[in-house]
């Protein structure tokens, strides 16, 4: 029997779609690769009684229309805020904390410059100028620049007049952000070495450059859009781990009707006489459908799923120089104990997220250690201990702990098999330098290289974006002119995942 949508690839991107798609009446079906759905938002048991969240591993760019409009909250789904956003600490036994509370970051700046701690209400209050215009944008499908129509210049009118309602040196910030790289932005901000080191660290999470790089501000952007609870740019944890937001998403696309398929990985879009008719998948079944929703990078899908002879050439040029990889090495630990770092640990401190990554030039050193070794021995290192506030994840007085971090050179590959468990170790000595007695405290580890993150979730070179967020790969240019409308150049085959707008 032909199905009306085929959705390849199970992860929150292509559980949400399905989920819409089947409340307009369409008859559903998702295909995952693997044997459970939720991609890189999936929580797996990695050491006996140790529980976490293997990939994606904190709250916040999860839109609240969607958690409403889902009933994700009905199917089981708890996010609870973190008390601390960061704790930063330094080499001198000195550290910086941020919190959702403004003021009480300003104190904890101000023991580093009072010129800091009176300027960073205006650097918040800068972004969040321009946060609201961003969210609507982030909400619309975006113009068609190459052989658009009418509707596509009703939304260029309509896209000129949100800018138009920023202020002139809201439009000039806008700008900055799109265009300088972090450390240049944080610089007509700061003078201290903390501040800059804790926000520079959002510009290359998850993000393959050095803060220096050109652009690199943007990326900041993402890191004050979203909201916990109604609270705009707060960060939070999913109780159960990452893998109860998606599998609450694939409840509520089960009570709609949508059939989801596990272990049925996707070989082939056949494509007939320019419209893509059916799937087949590795096992030789072959499903039909009058369309299909690719939830994948969108390299793969036209490098590997389709037949190049049924592509453009401008559209295979493109995808052979799409750009991805995001350096990012990802790990698990199983803790006997909770770290005691060497730097001051003010109440509470351990709720957030611990930056190793002292300054700037820290982190521009990691990055071009990475380009040309392929990786650094003093990685910039990101640690979550979601157990402080989730205890399902860990007997009682142990503890699991997120380590997300960079850079690690993803052209390495399938290198990476020979390397991973030495860049490991180095990860935990980094942490040991910051954490003395850290290394013995680990019962328990799970390792994601770039080139596990690839094979395992699909992500191209360990790219949680499903491409770099530069300023050729956003909005109507993301994944490409001409296609940044979901929809490519093939008839009925559409585009959904992180690769797509808004990123």
């Amino acid at each position: 029997m032909a199905k009306d949508v085929i959705i390849i690839g199970g992860g929150h991107n292509g559980l949400v779609c399905a989920c819409y798609l089947a409340r307009a009446g369409r008859n559903v079906t998702v295909l995952e690769r693997r044997s459970v759905v939720g991609g890189a938002a999936v929580t797996e048991e990695f050491h006996p009684g140790f529980r976490n969240s293997v990939a994606s591993y904190t709250v916040s760019l999860l839109h609240p229309k969607i958690i409403g409009e889902l009933n994700l909250e009905r199917h089981g789904l708890r996010i609870l805020p973190r008390r601390v956003n960061n704790y930063l600490p330094l080499p001198d036994g000195r550290a910086f904390v941020s919190y959702p509370e403004l003021d009480r970051t300003c104190a904890s700046l101000a023991q580093f410059s009072q010129h800091d701690a009176e300027a960073l209400p205006r650097y918040y209050a800068d972004l969040d100028g321009v946060v609201p215009v961003i969210k609507e944008i982030m909400l619309q499908t975006p113009p068609k620049i190459i052989g658009g129509g009418l509707p596509d210049l009703f939304s260029l009118f309509r896209l000129s007049r949100q800018f138009s309602r920023l202020s002139a040196s809201q439009q000039r910030f806008l700008l900055k952000l799109f265009s300088l790289s972090a450390a240049d932005l944080l610089d007509e901000y700061f003078e201290s070495e903390p501040v800059k080191a804790l926000m520079g660290f959002d510009a290359v999470v998850g993000h393959f450059a050095s803060p220096y790089s050109p652009g690199s501000a943007y990326v900041l952007l993402h890191h004050v859009v979203g909201e916990v609870n109604g609270v705009t740019g707060a960060w939070g944890h999913a109780v159960g781990g990452m893998g109860a937001i998606t599998q609450a998403m694939a409840r509520e696309a089960e009570s709609l009707g949508v059939s989801i398929m596990t272990d049925a990985e996707v070989e082939q879009v056949v494509v007939e006489n320019h419209r893509a008719t059916s799937i087949r998948l590795r096992n030789g079944q072959t499903l039909t459908a009058a369309i299909i929703v690719a939830n994948v990078t969108p390299s793969v899908l036209f490098s590997q799923l389709i037949d190049p002879v049924h592509q453009s050439e401008g559209v295979r040029e493109h995808m052979q120089h799409y750009r991805s990889g995001s350096g990012t090495f990802r790990m698990n630990v199983a803790l006997n104990r909770l770290p005691a770092f060497s730097a001051e640990m003010p109440e509470m401190c351990l709720e957030g997220g611990i930056i190793m990554a002292p300054s700037l030039d820290y982190m521009d050193k990691a990055y071009t250690d990475a380009r040309r070794q392929g990786w650094s021995a003093q990685p910039v290192v990101e640690m979550l201990i979601p157990s402080l506030i989730d205890d399902t994840l860990a007997p009682a007085g142990q503890h699991v702990a997120s380590l997300f971090c960079q850079h690690f050179n993803p052209d390495l590959g399938a290198d990476w098999d020979q390397h991973r468990e030495m860049a490991a170790d180095l990860i935990i000595s980094c942490i040991e330098r910051f954490a003395p007695g850290f290394t013995d405290s680990v019962i328990g580890r799970q390792i994601h290289s770039p080139w596990d993150l690839e094979r395992k979730f699909g992500l191209t070179g360990g790219d949680i974006f499903h491409g770099k967020l530069s300023l050729d790969q956003l909005f109507s240019a993301r994944p490409m002119l001409g296609m940044g409308q979901y929809q490519t150049e093939i008839s009925n085959l559409f585009m959904c995942g992180s690769g797509t707008h808004p990123g």
